[in-house]
């Protein structure tokens, strides 16, 4: 009978193991289509973005890539489902600097770690910002910008998208590294913010190249300087903020693929090395260039080390700015 117990137990667990789900494997993966959550509106830069090589992606998996908005809280609600999902790689997370670096500083409860609650996929560019001004706005260059703060000290208005947001954080910066003062006016999104921009409400903002070169380039808005260390094609006559005199200042946002903890890391490179291979395609490149963001590939290690480095820069940011939500 002991015997008997012995191998009903063995069966027993044996059947257990076959009908449990088996960790997907690069061989087998994926099998059904890939859904890529958004934590922004549909047509900001960061959807822009995405489109930009989403359909290529699921080409070159084999099944169709599917991109879900889920809008809020910054960014938060959209990661943190998919924080919550399956780890198989099926459900994946395109993110940016906001949600994943600033926000675990800014939000006293947020419903997710950066660190423990996802892998890291692969970056896939890096966003400089632009400093951008209203054209009846008198300085027309940083130095006339920071010469004309100091003498009129808190009558310089800027917009953000909200407080705490790089679009705010990046000002703060600004502000410290050329020893001025300037007044914040957050927003909730960047649309009213850059209407209120256009409409002299605020004179100054910090924004994502592909927006400021579109309303540069119509001639609504004036853009002074870049944040990143080299110019940038899509704005290619507005110098750094380095060659306008504030030394070292480069602040450079990311956009950045991840999945949820304990995804197969054979999963996980097998997405990382087909999104490889897409961005850095010449063809592709130059779309991406011409959007105004810079390709910056980065493996699943790589972009992991880049997070971490990059967590306590920003969290350093938000106290010193003061920003809290919640």
């Amino acid at each position: 009978m002991k015997a008997l117990s012995v191998l009903r137990c063995i069966a027993l667990t044996t059947l257990a193991t076959a009908l449990m789900p088996s960790a997907p494997s690069a061989q087998t993966f994926p099998t059904k289509p890939i859904k890529i959550v958004i934590g922004f509106p549909a047509g900001g830069p960061l959807d822009q973005h995405g489109r930009l090589w989403a359909d290529k992606l699921g080409t070159a998996l084999g099944q169709p890539v599917i991109i879900d908005y889920k809008p809020g809280a910054g960014g938060t609600i959209g990661a943190a489902e998919v924080a919550k999902s399956a780890a198989d790689g099926h459900t994946l997370l395109l993110a940016n600097t906001g949600t994943m670096v600033i926000n675990p500083a800014l939000y006293k409860k947020i419903q997710y770690d950066t660190i423990k609650d996802f892998v890291p996929v692969a970056r896939t560019a890096m966003q400089p910002l632009a400093i951008v001004v209203n054209p009846s706005f008198a300085p027309k260059s940083i130095a006339e910008l920071v010469d004309y703060a100091k003498k009129n000290p808190g009558k310089v208005n800027y917009g953000s998208a909200g407080s705490g947001g790089i679009s705010h954080l990046v000002p703060e910066m600004f502000e410290k590294a050329t020893s001025i003062s300037l007044t914040h006016v957050p927003y909730k999104g960047s649309a009213p913010a850059f209407n209120d921009l256009i409409g002299g409400q605020v004179q100054m903002m910090a924004e994502s190249v592909p927006q400021a070169a579109t309303y540069a380039k119509s001639g609504k808005l004036r853009a002074l300087a870049v944040t990143s260390r080299t110019r940038n094609p899509a704005l290619p006559d507005t110098p750094t903020l380095i060659e306008a005199g504030v030394k070292d200042f480069e602040v450079v946002g990311f956009y950045g693929l991840l999945a949820p903890a304990n995804t197969p890391a054979a999963v996980v490179d097998k997405i990382s090395n087909a999104l490889k291979a897409i961005l850095e395609d010449p063809a592709m490149s130059k779309r991406m260039i011409d959007s105004g963001a810079d390709p910056a590939y980065q493996g699943r290690e790589a972009f992991g080390a880049f997070l971490k480095a990059e967590m306590p820069k920003w969290a350093k940011a938000v106290k010193d700015s003061g920003a809290s939500v919640d």
